[in-house]
């Protein structure tokens, strides 16, 4: 399998189905939007974006699967299943903030082995694929170098549908905001993902998000230098719904400092 010529294959695709989501942009009213559950929304757009994705993936690799935000039924395969958000963002995308992204990520197995974020409102790209380096619209990309906590900027998200660590999780907030140079919440984790591996961010971590938030981001990071876990310093971050994402010279004293509060 020609990694390097799929992941290319798909930033086309992603670039494809952005142009049609930057279209409908602002053009989204009320009567478009429509609840799956508490405060967790869905338009025409996601879907009609997730159909084209899935049509077009389809043709790049026929025998995968899919594991698909907007389609839970998704016939899974047994060895290849991608694994795609087509609007990563959507709150943002209803109220009209420009942060927002299509995620997809291929996995073998257990194993992603490629991913895209497409930053649509930006036209960024990010990418990368197993043994590769991460690029951003073709030019490579790196982690930062930073040592300190202090001198960070880290990325977060607030929880929207699970709130059962909610008083930890501002506990930590509170913690980490004194101890940084600040944290931000775009609304888009794929984004957030993304931003660390090119160096704009030096740590993202979130809890409560699925498999379609992070698969994608997480090897473009992996791929930039950093690394990925769970709270726990282990690899269940794909299907575990927590994730820390640093640099590699933050990541132990980062992980310690949110221990203290999840574990």
């Amino acid at each position: 399998m020609f990694l390097d010529i799929i992941t290319k294959q798909v930033c086309g695709v992603c670039r494809g189905v952005g142009m049609f989501i930057r279209q409908e942009s602002g053009r989204i009213s009320k009567d478009d939007v429509e609840e799956k559950g508490v405060h967790d929304l869905v338009t025409y757009v996601d879907k009609t974006s997730e159909k084209r994705l899935k049509q077009e993936l389809s043709s790049i690799l026929p025998e995968a699967g899919f594991i698909a935000e907007e389609s839970p039924n998704s016939k899974r395969a047994d060895r290849y299943n991608w694994i795609i958000d087509p609007l990563d963002g959507t709150t943002n995308f209803i109220h009209g903030i420009p942060v927002f992204a299509i995620s997809i990520a291929l996995m073998d197995g257990d194993e992603v082995i490629l991913g895209v974020v497409y930053e649509v409102i930006r036209d960024e790209c990010f990418y990368a694929w197993k043994d590769s380096k991460a690029y951003l619209n073709g030019k490579a990309i790196n982690v930062t170098p930073t040592t300190n906590i202090d001198n960070a900027l880290f990325a977060t998200g607030f929880p929207y549908t699970d709130f059962s660590k909610l008083s930890n999780y501002l506990e930590f907030f509170a913690d980490l905001l004194v101890k940084s140079r600040g944290i931000r919440r775009l609304g888009s984790a794929a984004t957030d993902l993304a931003y660390v591996a090119c160096g704009r961010f030096d740590g993202f971590y979130e809890y409560g998000l699925s498999p379609w938030d992070v698969a994608a981001g997480s090897i473009i990071v992996k791929q930039a230098g950093g690394i990925v876990s769970d709270f726990s310093k282990q690899n269940n971050y794909i299907f575990g719904r927590e994730i820390i994402a640093t640099n590699e010279k933050l990541n132990n004293t980062f992980t310690s400092m949110i221990q203290q509060y999840f574990l």
